[in-house]
């Protein structure tokens, strides 16, 4: 693991975090969870802080579900004085996110100290924030160090650490896909980035019965995986290397619960969820020789402008204009554009098949998914068949990248 500052995971975080402040000579601090990372965690810290003559101010988020918004924003705000201090960001993605975005723009460092290991965000510099109902990621920058208290992550909620899972092995799918948009659609790569996202996930799976078990050796590795994943993001200067089809889909449904006000699911649950499908989807590329291929793509004519962007208004609701802005080189393609781009599907056959050898098969990943309690259909998380489909079927739009489900577009394998 290549880090960017220091990363500490194990049973003495709190001891590594003063130590951390003595050598940098932080003595103030604004402190910032919910209440049931406060209990966890945040209380320790705080005292230990305090006992050691630092100043300590506590902002305790309010609410039974604390969403990356305005509000929460807001309630930071209102906690805060004018004293200059380094934010302690006491909690998972959530948490992370809303103190990631006021310490940056308050122009002020936060240390993370996670307390459950459910989302890959900690060593990243972007914030997913939902504005106006609708979620997208903001400019910020990454925390000054992670301390990691190993017996908390253990302890966390089984769904957290399932969730944790689930958006491991997303780097499985999010690796292939990027390949797939390197190669047919001239996206920017970077293969020794990919390949480090790819043994993090590939690490996890190794590791999960010892996840199940809640075990301090497999909560552990699926915390170097998800550090590893944000540091990858860090590197290469965007999503690219951890959010491939599986997130566009797991976007998409996300969308539609913010639209209608209906409780969030947890990222890594639903991003588990769509991963099967990309997988399968690569299961199907592999069966499929060049001829038959050929075939499917000689009878396939360029999709109607209008009958695509009326989908899209139907998935995205309010969010369509910018959907459609971002998706404007798939939309406006002329006939010799689609021509050019099924033949170098034709051309590049079998580069794809091999793309698609690097995946476990769909019922590799199902198993792994079982095996720490992850949900494995949308039914499970609250979403109907509708809905998945929907996600399943109109998610490659979100982004103008070329993926599994990009491709299944084009081959008609709906």
């Amino acid at each position: 693991m290549t880090t960017h500052f220091p990363v500490y995971i194990g049973p003495a975080a709190v001891d590594h975090l003063l130590a951390y402040c003595q050598d940098h000579q932080l003595s103030r601090f604004t402190l910032v969870a919910d209440r049931n990372t406060y209990a966890a965690l945040g209380e320790a810290v705080a005292a230990a802080l305090r006992a050691h003559g630092h100043d300590v101010l506590t902002v305790l988020l309010k609410g039974d579900e604390i969403i990356a918004d305005a509000r929460s924003v807001f309630q930071v705000l209102l906690g805060i004085d004018r004293v200059e201090r380094t934010y302690l960001a006491v909690g998972s993605g959530t948490i992370t996110d809303i103190t990631r975005f006021v310490s940056h723009r308050t122009r002020t460092g936060f240390i993370s100290l996670p307390t459950a290991p459910s989302v890959d965000g900690f060593t990243a510099d972007g914030s997913p924030m939902v504005i106006d109902g609708v979620k997208i990621t903001v400019p910020g920058h990454g925390p000054l160090a992670v301390f990691a208290d190993l017996p908390t992550l253990c302890a966390a909620p089984r769904p957290m650490i399932a969730a944790g899972v689930g958006d491991m092995l997303a780097k499985l799918t999010s690796s292939a896909d990027w390949e797939l948009g390197r190669l047919l659609w001239d996206e920017p790569y970077d293969a020794e980035i990919a390949a480090r996202g790819r043994r993090a996930a590939w690490h996890c799976a190794r590791h999960a019965d010892d996840i199940a078990a809640g075990s301090a050796a497999g909560v552990r590795a699926l915390m170097e995986g998800l550090i590893e994943s944000g540091f990858c993001m860090l590197d290469f200067g965007s999503s690219l290397p951890a959010s491939g089809g599986e997130h566009h889909i797991s976007h998409c449904w996300e969308l539609k619960l913010l639209r209608e006000g209906r409780p969030a699911i947890l990222h890594g649950a639903k991003v588990g969820i769509a991963v099967l499908y990309g997988a399968r989807r690569y299961d199907t590329i592999r069966a499929l020789t060049r001829e038959e291929v050929a075939t499917r793509l000689a009878q396939r004519a360029l999709p109607d402008r209008e009958s695509q962007i009326d989908a899209i208004r139907q998935a995205y609701g309010p969010l369509a204009d910018q959907v459609i802005e971002v998706q404007a080189p798939f939309l406006d393609m002329t006939e010799a554009v689609f021509a050019r781009l099924k033949a170098e599907v034709v051309a590049n056959w079998d580069q794809i098949v091999r793309i698609a050898e690097t995946m476990p098969s769909a019922a590799e990943i199902e198993a792994w998914l079982r095996r720490v309690g992850a949900p494995l259909t949308g039914a499970e998380v609250g979403l109907d068949d509708a809905e998945v489909a929907l996600g399943v079927r109109y998610g490659h739009y979100y982004r103008n990248y070329f993926t599994i489900h990009k491709l299944g577009w084009l081959l008609e394998l709906d």
